[in-house]
């Protein structure tokens, strides 16, 4: 199944220019990947001054590790995917200055190592045009609710 921007947005906690992924390319149980065009939009939220540094794409894994997370969980009768809140970041490898200035879309694979109901680990790459930009082991901390 894929999900476009729209059914992303619903599954994330982010508004507006906030929620940055266009679609769900792929994802199983163990992975997402998704596709991201946000990066070359003047407006975006992450932008500074001097452009869209690459260490955004941290953000962009993030966001896909919570789609990731709400695909697997049950349906809770329409209520909102519990928040997670991005707790560490590890062996993070940063292989670009800025996204702005890539044409290609953003590849973001990311790949579930250990979950549990209060917390996930995942491996996080971030690509262009088969270039990597990114690469770290993030762990996401859950708020508190039922356990999924």
């Amino acid at each position: 199944m894929t999900l476009d921007a729209s059914a992303i947005r619903e599954r994330l906690p982010h508004a507006g220019a906030m929620s940055l992924l266009d679609e769900v390319v792929a994802h199983d149980a163990d992975a997402i990947h998704c596709r991201a065009r946000s990066h070359r939009d003047p407006d975006n939220p992450l932008r500074g001054a001097h452009g869209l540094h690459a260490l955004a794409a941290l953000e962009y894994g993030a966001q896909a590790m919570a789609v990731h997370g709400s695909l697997g969980a049950p349906d809770s009768d329409g209520a909102p995917p519990r928040a997670g809140y991005l707790a560490a970041v590890r062996d993070l490898q940063i292989h670009a200055r800025r996204l702005d200035t890539l044409d290609a879309p953003l590849e973001i694979h990311a790949r579930q190592v250990m979950a549990d109901a209060r917390s996930s680990i995942y491996d996080l790459a971030v690509e262009a045009a088969g270039e990597p930009l990114l690469a770290a082991r993030a762990t996401v901390i859950l708020e508190p609710g039922e356990t999924p």
